[in-house]
């Protein structure tokens, strides 16, 4: 494979850098390993210290770090500012709470004392992290954060069209004072990655990405007995109940649809409206999605990125031109340049169960709009997707809203806000859009042997 930076903008390669071999892979396992031995036993403290100062030099270089992105994905600047704070955010939440996280659970046990039996955590070594082009800072300390702060080390294969940004990242914990080995970019080769996960040294797998990807690097994980986390795609549903305040719930809808050029796995894909208000809020959608403007991603005025690649750009007109041969009408809401890797904003309508459509993530600015005859409706279409990883219900009514999110199928729900991300909420899914956590303490333990240490008496009975 090749790993290039590629600009969205321009079409241009900019640079390409060499795939890793074996023996170079073998050797950063190696030290990968050896600098695990070393930070498992560090304290806390001094682990989260790296944390906080990689969150002070990305907040010092925000602007310069965020350049990355958009050259190397067509972030526009100010989204690609606000994946810098993200990953601030995120470093700092484990530098305020990784040590109360980890400490030991005491247990009560019948015939022990109070303080007997306890659950530590202790953590297990290498993890193995494939990682998306979509939010290349994001994703790695998404993982990093977190197995740092418990004493893990993380090896990471990185999107082939992110090679700088990744760089980028194990730079920034170097200069944060972590030894070498505390995260290691590996511009792997397919070929190797099975190679990488049969290692001794990698106790843990972790993904984001696609189906595709998922199936077969869990199946490489549970062919060698390794624990695996997976992140996929995403088709979350956007319902809109007839007591919804409209017009803001469409805006919402603009947002949550075209963010990062729809480029999200929980980006609001599938707009289920009650038929009530219905012609309302399509309307409302309508016309905030045409003003919505492509261009240059450095440009303060452009609110809509390019897709990611040309690539990205075929996929997507070949998804939406299957759909309108199965019946499904698109309307475009925006003109797009011809230079670049645009897709112009677009409402696909009248998908019926039987077009392909129904079940496919739209992975750019495409929303899905389907009319629901009333709520029971609208949690069933909403449910029936192969994917369950975010979701929003707009209610005025909070505790109604509640109610229907938890009806629905996924691992995550907002209320009155497109699906949301943040550095201090869990983030995972179910059904195809994976398994396992991200964040907070349920992300901090995935890789984590939660142990049992027992004091009995040595004159007790068994």
């Amino acid at each position: 494979m090749v790993y290039a930076t590629i600009d969205p903008y321009t079409e241009q390669t900019i640079t390409t850098f060499p795939d890793a071999t074996e023996a170079e892979v073998d050797a950063a396992l190696q030290t990968a390993h050896d600098t695990f031995l070393e930070w498992r036993n560090k304290p806390i403290a001094d682990r989260v210290a790296v944390l906080a100062k990689a969150a002070d030099i990305l907040e010092k270089n925000r602007s310069d770090y965020a350049a990355t992105l958009t050259l190397e994905m067509g972030k526009i600047t100010a989204e690609a500012e606000a994946e810098v704070d993200l990953c601030v955010g995120m470093l700092r939440y484990y530098v305020k709470h990784g040590e109360a996280l980890l400490a030991p659970r005491l247990i009560p046990a019948q015939g022990y004392g109070d303080t007997d039996v306890q659950l530590v955590n202790d953590p297990m070594g290498v993890v193995f992290a494939v990682e998306p082009w979509n939010f290349p800072y994001y994703q790695v300390v998404r993982i990093t954060a977190p197995q740092a702060t418990a004493g893990n080390v993380v090896v990471l294969k990185h999107a082939s069209n992110v090679p700088q940004s990744a760089a980028r990242m194990e730079q920034l914990f170097l200069e944060a004072g972590a030894p070498k080995g505390l995260l290691t970019n590996l511009y792997l080769p397919h070929n190797l990655t099975e190679h990488v996960i049969a290692s001794p040294y990698v106790r843990g797998v972790a993904l984001t990405g696609s189906e595709k990807a998922g199936s077969i690097v869990a199946s490489l994980a549970a062919k060698h007995l390794k624990k695996s986390t997976l992140e996929l795609g995403g088709a979350d549903a956007f319902i809109v109940l007839d007591d919804a305040d409209v017009d803001k719930a469409a805006d919402w809808a603009v947002f949550g649809r075209n963010w990062n050029a729809g480029q999200v796995c929980v980006s609001s894909k599938r707009l289920i409206v009650a038929d009530a208000v219905y012609d309302r809020f399509l309307a409302r959608y309508r016309e905030g999605a045409s003003k919505l403007v492509a261009g240059d991603p450095t440009d303060p005025k452009t609110t809509l990125a390019p897709l990611s690649s040309t690539g990205a750009v075929e996929k997507l007109k070949q998804q939406v031109a299957s759909a309108v041969e199965q019946g499904a009408k698109v309307e475009y809401l925006a003109e797009v340049p011809e230079q670049g890797a645009f897709f112009p904003p677009a409402i696909v309508t009248g998908i019926t169960e039987d077009n392909d459509a129904f079940h496919t993530e739209f992975f750019g600015p495409v929303a899905q709009v389907y009319r629901a005859k009333d709520e029971d409706d609208a949690v069933r279409i909403a449910n029936d997707s192969p994917f369950g990883l975010g979701g929003s219900v707009f209610s005025r009514d909070i505790h109604h809203a509640q109610q229907v999110a938890r009806r629905l199928d996924t691992g995550m729900v907002a209320i009155n806000h497109p699906t949301v991300v943040a550095a201090d909420i869990p983030f995972g899914g179910v059904k195809n859009s994976g398994y396992g956590h991200e964040l907070l303490d349920l992300g901090l333990k995935e890789f984590v042997n939660q142990k049992v240490v027992a004091v009995a008496d040595i004159d007790g009975t068994f």
